[in-house]
């Protein structure tokens, strides 16, 4: 994974665990990502991302992302947004704030209708 692709990963998952507040646990699941990925200045960077200005964090991170990814291939904008999925359910479940934050990305991206596919699959395998 390229230093932008951590950075972008690290980012979409900060973003929205962030939207609505972290806990502790959720902290500690940042930093476990950061930590696997060999990722730890890219952490940083997403904290600071998120500091300068927590009410706006997540629209300013979906213009980020959005110019980041223009040149990334539909099935690379899709990786990146189950891995969130899957990372964020991690913790048990996934609040309907984080949910719609993920769907939002997804919209943007044009790759809606396939993450919702791969979610209902998740939900009700065959």
């Amino acid at each position: 994974m390229t230093t932008d692709q951590k950075k972008a990963f690290l980012l979409l998952k900060s973003v929205i665990l962030h939207h609505q507040g972290t806990e502790e646990g959720e902290s500690h699941l940042l930093a476990d990502t950061a930590s696997a990925m060999g990722a730890t200045e890219e952490m940083e960077w997403a904290k600071q991302f998120i500091i300068q200005d927590r009410l706006t964090a997540f629209e300013r991170a979906r213009e980020y992302l959005n110019k980041l990814t223009a040149n990334w291939d539909n099935p690379q904008k899709l990786e990146h947004l189950i891995r969130v999925w899957e990372s964020i359910h991690q913790k048990g479940y996934i609040t309907e704030m984080e949910a719609t934050a993920i769907l939002k990305l997804a919209k943007d991206w044009q790759v809606q209708q396939e993450l919702m596919t791969f979610i209902r699959k998740k939900r009700n395998p065959v």
